[in-house]
């Protein structure tokens, strides 16, 4: 089960200056992390003073920050609509409930809201200025890691708030379990500690979950060995024991089980309906769907039956149009599907982008593959697979796609890092290690 034999690298020796100097780069991963830390860091806190003063403070326009400040102000996870609606299990709590701790600690006012933005923009950072390391360990090399990283922390664009956290969550996870299928750190006590892991992160994401199961599968398949079966298993244990608290709360305030957070039924309603756009934005402009978050009607209906009624009752909605409308629902999901990997097609210049990216993903792949083992690939696709299955039902979001994105500008790099080297039929040096 080890890795293939290192093939010829491409600093081995460097062919013209860029090449050069992004092997003096790689060649250290704290060098690599600094400087890409400290340009991506750069340049976004200069978007942020960009920002009209007004945006930078908490303000409960969306349901993470209505959450939130009502956890610093009250003391309860509740009240993420229009109006006042009790209790609630629509985002998950890891975020707002630290976000919730820095407004008790710095204010909910400007202070508060500038020190958030910060802390995001430092986790994308620090994301980005990973992607040497992690390129490394998943066998695609730092060169590569350098280029896509770079790339990564220097693209356009304003940030998400939760989704730097779940990319660097998903990374630590796959780089996690490729060392486990390597033979490392495969013991009771640590599959017991990364199922508890795992379990934190979904209070972060849910939508990690499908990861965790893909590559928790892939174990059981690849060792074909009942003592790593066991081990899987207690690493599931793990899972549900970091899963209990939170559950047992919800399981509590709503008299039903629900896995972190409870708003899919909602979500389908918002993006399978009469007059629905696979984006969001474009339904919304349509006013095709009510949401409590902005309709007084909704939101009093939320507050009238309850949260989870709600989201019982459009979740029945949605599946009635679906199953009335199946055709218009293919078409929404496959329009989805290529929104998510190549971006939204209404919107040209976004989706060149999108789509420039993902080319060079796919050619990069093309030529890494053949250096990794199956573990490797594993660690490499479950993800790609995984991860944006529930995306293609729901309505789409650009930040959706955000926690893989990483992997596709790591391939990316794969590709440009061929190229220029000069080593373009050349293989990478696979080394988990890094």
């Amino acid at each position: 089960m080890g890795v293939a034999a290192a093939a010829p690298s491409g600093c081995d020796p460097p062919q013209n200056l860029l090449a050069r100097a992004v092997c003096w780069v790689a060649n250290s991963s704290r060098r690599a992390f600094l400087i890409i830390f400290l340009l991506g860091l750069t340049l976004r806190l200069w978007t942020l003073s960009l920002l009209p003063e007004d945006l930078i403070p908490p303000n409960p326009q969306w349901e993470t920050g209505a959450i939130a400040i009502s956890l610093a102000q009250t003391g309860t996870f509740s009240n993420p609509y229009l109006i006042p609606t009790g209790p609630t299990a629509h985002v998950p709590p890891l975020y707002v409930g630290a976000t919730s701790l820095l407004y008790r600690v710095a204010g909910v006012g400007f202070t508060g809201g500038l020190v958030r933005w910060i802390l995001i923009l430092a986790a994308y950072s620090i994301l980005w200025a990973s992607v040497p390391w992690i390129g490394g360990r998943l066998g695609l090399g730092r060169e590569a890691g350098v280029i896509g990283g770079l790339a990564g922390a220097l693209a356009p664009g304003f940030p998400s708030e939760i989704e730097p956290f779940s990319a660097l969550a998903l990374a630590l996870i796959l780089v996690a379990f490729l060392s486990r299928w390597m033979g490392k750190g495969s013991t009771p006590v640590r599959s017991l500690f990364m199922g508890m892991a795992a379990g934190v992160a979904f209070h972060l994401q849910p939508v990690l979950l499908p990861v965790v199961l893909g590559c928790m599968a892939f174990e059981v398949w690849w060792t074909r060995s009942r003592r790593r079966t066991g081990l899987v298993g207690i690493m599931f244990l793990g899972i549900v024991l970091a899963c209990l608290p939170w559950g047992w709360r919800n399981y509590q305030t709503f008299h039903e089980i629900i896995f972190v957070r409870g708003n899919l039924g909602l979500e389908l309603y918002v993006g399978n309906h009469d007059n629905a756009h696979a984006d969001i934005d474009v339904s919304d402009a349509r006013h095709s769907f009510r949401h409590p978050r902005t309709d007084l009607q909704e939101a009093e209906r939320v507050s009238v039956v309850g949260e989870a009624a709600y989201m019982r009752e459009k979740q029945r909605e949605a599946l009635t149009w679906i199953g009335d409308n199946p055709g218009e629902f293919l078409q929404l999901t496959a329009t989805r599907i290529a929104y998510f990997w190549i971006g939204p097609l209404h919107r040209p210049q976004r989706a060149f982008a999108h789509l420039v990216l993902f080319l060079l993903a796919a050619i990069g792949a093309r030529k890494v593959l053949p250096t990794l083992n199956v573990p490797g690939r594993a660690a490499l696709f479950i993800p790609l697979v995984t991860y944006p299955l529930i995306h293609y039902v729901v309505a789409y979001m650009p930040r959706y796609g955000e926690p893989v994105r990483w992997v596709l500008f790591l391939l990316a790099g794969v590709a440009v890092w061929r190229w220029v080297s000069g080593s373009f039929e050349r293989l990478p040096s696979p080394s988990v290690g890094g």
